[in-house]
Parts: C-alpha cells; structure tokens; sequence
C-alpha cells in the first residue's frame, strides 16, 4: 500500500492544538480500583480524532447528529452485536443520547460512553453468575429443542425472562458441544465454570482506556472499515505486528464477543506455511508443547491469549479452533504450530512448472505465485542497486520459465492482500509496456496518475491472473490492469474490493512527555482508480471468466462491511490497450464448462462447496445430543462419500475415514483449471486475440 506522507499535519496543527487546550480537566479517580470514567486525557484524545475525522477523513462528513446516531449504533453492536446482554428497556435509555454523542466527543465530554459501558457490564455479570447457576444441574439433553446463535438481527430481549431462556439454552449447547468431545457431564461442568469465571475475571480486568478504545474504534467504523484509533498499549503493539519482529504464528487476531477470532494470516508466518488457519476461525483453546494441557480461553482478555500464543521460536503451541462460520458447540479442530518469525523468504514468489495434456499434445504451462507485494524498504532508501522486491523475484522467475519453454503463464494472486503500491506498479511494468497504472485521488480532490516506465515486457504471452475474495489492495491494481490493458484473462473469484488508501497519524506528537500518551490513528485520505476510471472500491475487480470458491463472498469483502466507501468512477486516463480479449474468454469460457462437468476433481470441489454453503446459512442448532452427534456423523458421511466419489472417478482406493483423506495433499483445482484455460487461450487462432499490440488509444 502506498505511504501518504503526513504533510496535512502542518496545515492543521495549530487548529488542533487549539482543540486539546479546550478541554476541561477532569476529577481524578480515587484511590484503589480503577473507576471505570473518562480522564482528562481521553476527552483530549477524542477532541483530537474528531478534529481529524472532519478535516483529513477522505469522506470529509461533519460529525453531526447523523454521525451521533451511527456512533451509537456502532457502539452498541461493539459491545453486545449479538444481542444476548442489553435488554429493550436499556436500548430506549440510550436512545437518549442517539443525538447527543457529537457533542460529546467534540466538548470530550465522554460520561454517556462510559455509563452505557458500566450498563453493559452490570448485565454481563448476571449473565454470568446466571450461566453459572445453571451448572448446578445436569441439563436434559433428551429434550428437543433449538438454540439460535446467530442474532445479529434479532430483536433485543424484552425482559429477564426471555434473557434467562437464551442464556439456558446457551450454556446447554456450551456443554453439549464439549460433550459431542468424548467428555462427560462432570468435566464438561468443570471446563464450563472456568471459562464463565475467566469472562467474570475479564471483566474485573477492565481499564478506562480499555473501553475509550472500544468507543473509539466503533466511533472510527463510522468513517469506513479502515480507519482504526489504537491506545498507547495497542500502538506498541501494532508496531511490533508491522514489523514482524516477534516469534509466534504469524496472525493478526481480534476479540469477538467471548473469542478471539482470526482476521487474517501473515503470508511468510507459520500459520500460512501450515495452511490449515483461516480468517474467521475462533481459537477457543490454546496448549503448550505436543501434549501440554489445552487451556480453555472462551472469555479472555485478547491480551491474555496472544501472550499464551506466543514464546521462544521453535517451540510448538496448540490451537483449538471452531472453524469460521461454524455454530458454536461443534466439532472443534486442534492445529499444532511451530512459532517462529515471519520470513520475508517464505513471502517470496515461487514458481512451479504445470505439464497440461491437450489435443495429444503436452503442454508446458509457468505458475509463479505471488504472496504478496514486498520490498526491502530500507535497502531501496539506503540507496542499494539490487535489493529484495517482488519486482525482482517475478521477473527472474519468469525469465527462469521461459528458458524452460513455456506455451503461457499464470500469476496466482490468491489470498495476495496487498503490499507496496510501488511493487504492483512495477510487476505490471513486466507484462505491458510503459503508461499509466492507478489513479490516486486525495481528500482534497487532486488526482494523481501514477505510471509505469520500465524498458519492454518481459513476457508478452498467454497469460492469466488467478484471484480470490482475499486478493485486495495492490493484487487488484495490479489484476485491473491487466484485464484493462487486454493483457491477459483475469480467473476466479470477484476480489476483496479494498481500493482506500490510509495514512498513520502518530497522535504522542500532541501529548509532550505525558504518560501514558495518545496513541495513534489509521485513516483512510485516498482512493484508488483503475485507467478506465472505475474504482476498485467495494466492487473489486470481476474476473472475465467467474469460478467457484468455497469463500464466501457473503462473509468476506468490503460489500459486507455497511460503511464501506462507495464504488464510483472518475475520468479516464490515456492509455494503450495492448488487446482485445472478448471473444477469446467466451471461448476459454465455453470450453470451461464443457470441462467443468467430466473433471471428477471438479465435481467433488464443487459439492464441497454447496455443503459449505448450507451449514453457513444455520443460524440455529439441535439441544437433543444424539440429533446433533447423528447431525454430525452425517457431515462426515457426506464429506467422505463425495472424496470416494472423487477417487472411484479417478480410479483410486476408497478410503474408510476422512482422517486418510486428510493425510494426503489435495489437488489444487482452480489453479488446474486456470492452467488449463491458459493452454486454450495458447491454441487459439491469432485472429481470435484481435488488436494485440494495435496501440489503441482509450
């Protein structure tokens, strides 16, 4: 991503130097605990970002009483998304302040922040002490009833009552899930009061900033999903992240509700090298060593799990994961890791050499993944010629294949999330000739071109880019060029739709040898354009030919999040169209689907992927425990009978357990797929690809 340089600090300083001189000072807490209030110093904090919301935030939105009532909205689903602690009557109350909380964070007068958070841990306790109450007996898991989990759109509870049966049925399913584990009901209790006392203690752990930041963040989501507050802990903590300087697994995680959950995995990290960790997965439990205790962390402080998780690199951590999108209570996943740093080795391109039979012929077709958009930083500014660079690797790679006598070449940019703007310029400067790349427009409106003027291509064959939900940033620059260049075919799935481009706003500089300080802000000053003028914002790039994936775009992608900035389109810049493709990727299409039914590989992804889909659309599951273990032995059933299917297609032996089928390496069906649609754009008729190299203007 490319670095804005903070130049906007000057024009504003003095306006918001003025701002932090306004607040009043706040009554000191007293002796002892911490008392749960707003200081001094968060009302200067919230000043302060509220200055820069209004004056640098891309959207240039007043904060106002429109911004008040999305504040509180967001606040609210921080702190209880899924509606099981907040009671109707409580959310009227606060309705009090749905026009009032601009005001508050402009005066940084923050009291209604802090009172609806002491509301929100008052019913969390008797939440609590009720769940624990409900241990006392064994539950009868004879009985056939449902709990619904998913109710982020449900009404909010009416009354204690209604409270007291969702959280009944809850602690059922928490203990039927440890249950379905091979546990009885003894060490299913055990496991289950320390876990709600862990929530219990969390909650005593509490530190103002804590719930500052909380309001902080949800404050910051009404701009757009990208600009983010850190207090002065997280902040270290960010910069530990971005440097990749620690030994752990290589994951960035985040507390959701009692988990914490996986937002992404660090390309190079050990998480990504052992592949099985996923984004949306939650860790419920981590172990040390190969059989250390797996201690249960359902309810613990972020800090607290990250701090288990990591440790001296070369040792092994055990995660137990429920799978994202799964219902809680079902099987849950152990995955060892070996902690280690992140290595920029592993980031590196790869390439790999696919041989595809086509009309008795073999064909020789260059994959060269792409994690990811790096560059050594401070080798380039310390002014070496040669330093490591995405740039460089798939250059020498490709140079590499060519030798080896390719007929084409696929660039997978799956689960690519981006990098250095820089590095995706220059990459595409390998496969089109010198011109314009992106678009960049600022707050102010100011647009500006940037371009590519490397020497000839390096390749100029068949060629394919290979994307999924997760390819966002530069990966969509980058593909965006190549399809609007008529370059190459873009295959798979519609990407991320991330086109913003943030700035780091250090906010210490404004708290001089105070301590703690303020902490720092992440905000979103830009978008990003492709030549045609089409943003990459929320819509991503669409690929010329469409395949399936089993991410679901429903659960994934700026589309989903609701203050996303709009797609939207500016001028278009000249530029050199090098082909002209469409007749070509109807073809490619066509014969695709003629494929798609015979491939048994095919077939098989494809089933995996309509199971996925219907166990994503559960929003409720079975309290009678012999349902859910026969609910359960029927997915395995499914799972291992469409793997046999596969294997009786392909001529393999039946296996008798999905355990074997896990053993071995599955094939990689859409890269297959996209190797082979590459070799059919290969042997097409060179009047087919009409205008290569036309140099038609746009």
């Amino acid at each position: 991503m490319r670095i804005v340089k903070t130049s906007a600090w000057a024009s504003i300083a003095a306006l918001l130097a003025a701002a932090l001189l306004a607040i009043p000072a706040a009554a000191a807490p007293p002796n002892g605990d911490e008392v749960l209030a707003p200081s001094d110093r968060h009302g200067k904090v919230s000043r302060l970002v509220t200055t820069l919301f209004e004056r640098s935030h891309y959207r240039r939105m007043p904060v106002d009483d429109v911004a008040s009532s999305r504040m509180l909205d967001a606040y609210l689903d921080a702190l209880d998304g899924n509606r099981q602690y907040f009671l109707a009557s409580d959310v009227e109350e606060f309705e009090t302040w749905r026009s009032g909380l601009d005001d508050a964070v402009k005066r940084g007068q923050l009291d209604p922040v802090f009172e609806i958070y002491r509301r929100y841990v008052d019913r969390t306790r008797d939440r609590l002490e009720f769940a624990l109450s409900q241990l006392e007996v064994e539950h009868d898991f004879t009985v056939d009833e449902e709990f619904v989990f998913d109710r982020a759109e449900a009404p909010w509870p009416v009354d204690e009552a209604e409270l007291d049966d969702l959280w009944r049925k809850r602690v059922k399913n928490d203990a039927l899930g440890l249950m379905l584990t091979g546990k009885d009901w003894d060490e299913a209790r055990e496991i289950l009061r320390g876990r709600y006392q862990q929530v219990l203690k969390r909650f005593d752990q509490v530190k103002s900033d804590d719930v500052f930041e909380t309001f902080m963040n949800a404050f910051a989501n009404t701009m757009d999903p990208h600009t983010s507050y850190y207090s002065p802990r997280n902040s270290e903590e960010y910069r530990i992240q971005m440097s990749l300087n620690y030994d752990g697994i290589g994951a960035t995680l985040q507390l959701q509700d009692e988990y914490v959950a996986v937002i992404n995995v660090i390309e190079g990290g050990p998480a990504a090298l052992d592949g099985t960790l996923k984004p949306k997965d939650r860790i419920t439990g981590v172990g040390q060593g190969e059989d250390g205790e797996i201690v249960d962390v359902v309810g613990w402080r972020l800090d607290e799990v990250v701090d288990l998780i990591r440790g001296p690199s070369g040792s092994t951590v055990r995660l137990q994961i429920l799978p994202g999108g799964a219902a809680p209570g079902s099987a849950s996943v152990v995955i060892p890791l070996v902690r280690d740093k992140v290595k920029l080795e592993a980031q590196a391109a790869r390439k790999e050499l696919l041989e595809i039979e086509h009309q008795g012929q073999v064909r020789r077709i260059g994959v060269i993944t792409v994690p990811s958009f790096y560059q050594d930083y401070n080798a380039r500014v310390a002014g070496a010629r040669e330093y490591t660079s995405t740039t460089a690797d798939v250059r020498r790679l490709t140079e590499e294949l060519k030798a080896e006598g390719i007929d084409g070449l696929v660039l997978d940019l799956r689960n690519n999330g981006g990098g250095h703007l820089s590095e995706a310029t220059a990459m595409t400067g390998l496969f089109i000739p010198p011109g314009p790349v992106v678009q960049l427009r600022d707050t102010s409106g100011r647009i500006e071109v940037l371009e590519e003027q490397a020497a000839d291509p390096v390749y100029d064959g068949p060629l394919a880019v290979l994307v999924n939900r997760f390819s966002a940033s530069a990966s969509e620059i980058f593909a965006g060029a190549i399809q609007d260049y008529g370059r190459g075919i873009v295959i798979g799935q519609q990407t991320y739709g991330k086109g913003t481009v943030q700035n780091l706003y250090p906010l210490d500089r404004y708290a001089p040898g105070a301590e703690p300080r303020f902490g720092q802000l992440t905000l979103t000053v830009g978008k990003y354009y492709r030549v045609t003028g089409a943003s990459t914002q929320h819509r991503g790039v669409v690929p010329d030919i469409i395949v399936p994936s089993p991410v679901d775009s429903h659960m994934v992608g700026e589309s989903t999040r609701e203050t996303a900035l709009p797609w939207d389109q500016i001028r278009p810049t000249p530029f050199s169209r090098q082909g002209a493709l469409g007749e070509a990727i109807e073809i490619v299409a066509t014969q695709h689907q003629e494929r798609r039914a015979d491939d048994p590989n095919f077939r098989h992804l494809m089933g995996n992927i309509e199971a996925i889909e219907e166990r994503r659309a559960q929003k409720s599951v079975s309290l009678n425990i012999e349902t859910r273990r026969a609910e359960n032995e029927a997915v395995e059933a499914e799972q291992l009978a469409l793997e046999n299917e596969r294997r009786a297609a392909l001529g393999l032996e039946a296996l008798e357990s999905l355990a074997e089928a896990e053993e071995e390496d599955a094939p990689d069906v859409l890269l297959q797929e996209a190797a082979r649609m590459v070799v059919d754009l290969a042997t097409l008729p060179g009047a087919v690809i009409a205008g290569r190299g036309a140099g038609s203007k746009e």
